[in-house]
């Protein structure tokens, strides 16, 4: 048995059968008994995350935590470079070849239009060939195969699973499970749930990053974030990644029942930010340097609590948008729907178009750094708002 298989059979979330558990018999002899998923969860962050590392580098993303300043601004580094390279034909051709022998395959069982097409268009940019399956009734989990089982199989024909699924966590688990039973490959976390969206987060960062090339970079600066800030996984996991940077101002501007969750203003607290609470969006304003606008989570709902808020208090309108400095900016992870007026599509502050464009690059930069072909580029440093 290698090192690494001995590692997650004593590792701490190795234990002995039990009556929740199952376990897994190895030709080797050894029994490999797996937690549950609720018995998974429960383990620290800071105990998981070494788990989702491979001989100290990136393997699965899980989580926003795994990412410290200087691996975001390394792969910010990498995201400059393809989309420089990715602008005439022989850089394209580049790109295109230095992937080509990676298969991956999306597995999105929660409804995505940006996040998957951004995925895809990533892997294309890179030489990834891609297979998908966006509907569980089209697949053999109509006839009853598990999702633990589907995944094992896709790891066997695919080098990469990219996923989204509704459950909290599930693919936190569902990395944990494949690396017990001898099936690893890379897991990408798409979304999942309400806890984490951290591929989003990184383009977000990526964005703001950009934008303050000329003005400081991201520290130093006041983030209002408004919306459903309790039930958002992306508004949750960039919070988390903004908190690697100092002197920090955060404006959680949400309704009654909507805001921050316990131990997330715990964590930034932790790390120095300075927290603001309010539900009057016009009076902060004037004061930030980047807005974060979300949309209401209804998906999420128990009993229609969602249309019992007044929008009206927590959007931005042609009038109420002239209140931000010139130099700030709009940031919204998409789909929108009334929070942000479509006639602030043209004011210099909306960035959200290419906040979005930038999840091609940013995603493919993460591909290029997780196979170990980031190195092969050249650093290209641009200076741009977009």
């Amino acid at each position: 048995m290698c090192i690494r298989d001995k590692l997650y059979l004593d590792g701490p979330y190795g234990r002995r059968p039990g009556k929740n558990s199952s376990s897994l018999s190895q030709s080797d002899g050894y029994t490999v008994s797996l937690l549950t998923i609720d018995e998974y969860l429960r383990q620290p962050v800071a105990e998981r995350l070494p788990y989702y590392q491979r001989e100290g580098r990136l393997y699965h993303v899980m989580m926003s935590q795994q990412f410290p300043r200087p691996l975001m601004e390394e792969i910010f580094g990498v995201a400059n470079t393809l989309k420089a390279m990715s602008h005439d034909y022989e850089g394209l051709e580049f790109l295109s070849r230095l992937l080509r022998h990676k298969r991956a395959m999306l597995y999105f069982t929660q409804p995505s239009t940006r996040t998957f097409l951004s995925f895809l268009t990533a892997c294309q940019l890179v030489g990834i060939t891609t297979g998908e399956v966006q509907d569980p009734a089209l697949s053999s989990e109509y006839k009853g195969e598990s999702q633990e089982d589907a995944i094992r199989v896709f790891s066997s024909y695919f080098d990469l699973v990219i996923m989204r699924d509704p459950k909290p966590g599930f693919c936190e688990y569902i990395a944990y499970r494949q690396d017990r039973t001898g099936f690893s490959v890379p897991i990408l976390n798409g979304g999942s749930g309400k806890d984490q969206h951290p591929t989003q987060a990184l383009l977000d960062l990526y964005t703001m990053h950009r934008s303050f090339q000329r003005m400081g970079g991201i520290s130093g600066k006041r983030y209002a974030f408004v919306g459903d800030l309790q039930r958002g996984r992306a508004v949750r996991s960039v919070m988390y990644l903004l908190a690697n940077y100092e002197d920090l101002d955060f404006y959680a501007i949400a309704p009654k029942g909507f805001q921050i969750s316990p131990d997330l203003q715990l964590h930034l607290g932790e790390r120095g930010v300075r927290l603001h609470f309010t539900d009057q969006l016009n009076e902060v304003l004037p004061e930030v340097d980047c807005i974060y606008m979300t949309r209401v989570q209804d998906e999420y709902d128990l009993s229609g609590e969602s249309g019992k808020i007044d929008l009206a208090n927590f959007s931005l309108t042609e009038e109420n948008v002239n209140l931000l400095p010139k130099h700030a900016i709009i940031l919204h992870p998409l789909p929108r729907r009334q929070e942000i007026s479509s006639g602030i599509d043209a004011n210099p502050r909306a960035m959200y178009w290419s906040q979005l464009r930038n999840g091609v690059y940013i995603r493919a930069a993460l591909l290029l750094y997780i196979f170990g072909k980031n190195e092969q580029l050249p650093i290209i440093q641009e200076k741009s708002r977009s």
